[in-house]
């Protein structure tokens, strides 16, 4: 081998080198490729639980097109409705110190 051959192959081989490091380490490299497989990962997860959330409005939107009983109760709950001439009870706890002055009195 002379001199010549000798340089391109060492050439040849430096070239190699760099077009590796390249594959690997430059922009859309291997290296990019696990971070990349995280990220879809990620992704994957984060649509799963849209999806699952987006069936649930769904089926929200369904029953207070459709339940009647299910909207009365959310009328009750949340806004507080109440039938006509239904009457409302509440209940209040009494005070601490009038159930202490109740014990002291028997």
């Amino acid at each position: 081998m002379d001199l010549r051959q000798g340089i391109l192959l060492s050439l040849a081989i430096v070239g190699m080198f760099v077009l590796l490091l390249i594959a690997v380490f430059g922009d859309k490299g291997a290296a990019d490729l696990g971070q990349l497989k995280r990220e879809k990962t990620l992704l994957m997860k984060q649509n799963a639980q849209l999806e699952r959330e987006n069936i649930e409005l769904y089926r929200e939107i369904d029953r207070l097109e459709n339940d009647l009983d299910y909207i009365e109760s959310v009328a009750r709950q949340e806004l507080g409705m109440v039938r006509e001439n239904e009457i409302i009870l509440k209940v209040r706890k009494p005070l601490k110190s009038t159930e202490n002055q109740a014990g002291k009195a028997d």
